[in-house]
This record gives structure tokens, C-alpha cells and sequence, in this order.
């Protein structure tokens, strides 16, 4: 199999590259609070941490 006999410069990948465009990101709703958050990442909602329909964590309130 043929091997080039030289590398190719940085330059010369990065051309390759630029048709390479970003996509929007994708959003969801979660089953449990109705709040629109993107996929596969966890999100606040009234000081409640929820991932993939379920509490994760609770902030506590701020002691006086």
C-alpha cells in the first residue's frame, strides 16, 4: 500500500476541515418538571438538581 512520502502540514488538514459546521445544540423536556434543559445534562429547578427525570441533589438553605 502506498505511504506518503512526505507529511502534510497543519495548514493542509485545517483546509480539510473547515466545511466541519457546528449543529444546534438539542434540546429535551423533562418528564417529572416540564423544563426545557439540554440532553443528557443535569438542570436546576427550584433549587432541586434533576438528571434523567429524578432529584439528584438539594440545595440546603442558607443558615442565619
Amino acid at each position: 500500500m502506498p505511504n506518503p512520502k512526505r507529511r502534510h502540514s497543519q495548514q493542509r488538514s485545517a483546509k480539510r476541515r473547515t466545511h466541519y459546521k457546528a449543529v444546534a445544540d438539542t434540546l429535551s423536556t423533562d418528564s417529572a418538571t416540564g423544563e426545557v434543559h439540554l440532553r443528557h445534562r443535569a438542570h436546576w429547578v427550584e433549587n432541586k438538581l434533576f438528571y434523567k427525570g429524578k432529584v439528584v441533589l438539594e440545595k440546603q438553605a442558607a443558615a442565619k
